[in-house]
């Protein structure tokens, strides 16, 4: 009764492990965060959600990320005095909240030649599709079956243990 109950429970967790998966998003896929990119095409037909997180990476001192409204970022210019950019080149932004986003880069004229970014983050309900992008589809699809082949492999391991 006891394998039975665990049985049961493996095979649970294996149908849910792969819906909690996030998944994570380079700006830019393999261009980054950088001049000539348009990232209003990059943005279309990703589904952001809740859980997933935004990398933006790019060479520091040449580029930045600032978060910005949705006024700002039709200006081009931050009206927050207070905000500072993030300037690491390599910046993980975890989308926390549904909504709205707005990015730019505050350097010279950046975000005036298209270094700006607008996203809508969607709560977190069921699995998040796939990413467009063949980079980014297969990374999420590496992830997703990597998790699910240890789960087996774990589930496999127990089973040997109780049976032996």
């Amino acid at each position: 009764m006891a394998l039975r109950a665990f049985l049961i429970t493996i095979i649970v967790a294996l149908v849910a492990a792969p819906a909690a998966v996030a998944t994570d998003y380079m700006v830019g896929d393999n261009s980054g965060w950088t001049l000539g990119v348009n990232y209003t095409a990059w943005a279309e037909g990703k589904d952001f959600r809740v859980g997933d997180t935004i990398m933006f990476m790019y060479k520091p001192g040449v580029h930045n990320v600032m978060k910005v409204n949705g006024s700002d970022f039709q200006k081009c210019a931050s009206s927050n005095a207070t905000a500072v950019p993030r300037t690491t080149g390599n910046d993980v932004i975890p989308l926390a909240t549904p909504g709205k986003r707005w990015y730019i880069c505050t350097i010279g004229e950046h975000c005036s030649k298209g270094m700006k970014l607008v996203i809508t983050v969607s709560a977190a309900e069921g699995p998040s599709p796939a990413p467009s992008s063949a980079t980014s589809a297969a990374t999420g699809a590496e992830v997703s079956a990597l998790r699910s082949c240890v789960w087996v492999l774990a589930a496999m391991a127990a089973y040997k243990m109780i049976m032996a």
